[in-house]
């Protein structure tokens, strides 16, 4: 059973990771060697969510063919983090940007499933950054990191 509580938890967990540390490749790097998707973090950050989305309090809201929802706002004990989950299915969602960042943890529900190119994982976006985000070969559900709950949408250019 996964709780908010427990959730959060967990979330306060993969953070210890993720806390003062810069936004680049680097940071994807140890988090695919330390919580990567043969980690027991990863296995159980994967299996809440699922059981969260299962149980409606995750993804509840619908836009787009894309389930999602900002599951914890910025957290003081998850370095002022914000924690949102997307369920995708070969779709792409709205161009955004990160004015802080982003980190995200890919979980493919389709084997072969892509998130932005990459499979089941680690994903960091640094500060200025900005993506159309892409489910391809599959469905995946994705955790966001947002430092500061920061995210804004964007126009693709033309």
């Amino acid at each position: 059973m996964s709780t908010p509580d427990q959730f959060h938890a967990l979330m306060r967990e993969a953070m210890r990771l993720v806390a003062g540390q810069t936004l680049d490749d680097g940071l994807a790097a140890r988090l695919n060697r330390d919580a990567g998707p043969d980690s027991a973090l990863y296995q159980n950050i994967f299996a809440a969510c699922r059981q969260g989305v299962a149980d409606g309090w995750m993804c509840n809201r619908e836009g787009g063919g894309i389930r999602y929802g900002r599951v914890i706002k910025p957290a003081p004990d998850l370095a002022d983090c914000s924690v949102d989950v997307v369920d995708m299915d070969d779709l792409a969602g709205p161009q955004h940007a990160h004015p802080n960042g982003e980190i995200d943890l890919i979980m493919p529900l389709t084997a072969d499933a892509r998130f932005d190119g990459h499979g089941a994982g680690w994903l960091v976006y640094g500060p200025g950054s900005a993506h159309r985000p892409t489910v391809t070969h599959g469905r995946a559900l994705v955790l966001y990191l947002l430092p500061g709950g920061a995210i804004e949408f964007t126009r693709p250019d033309s």
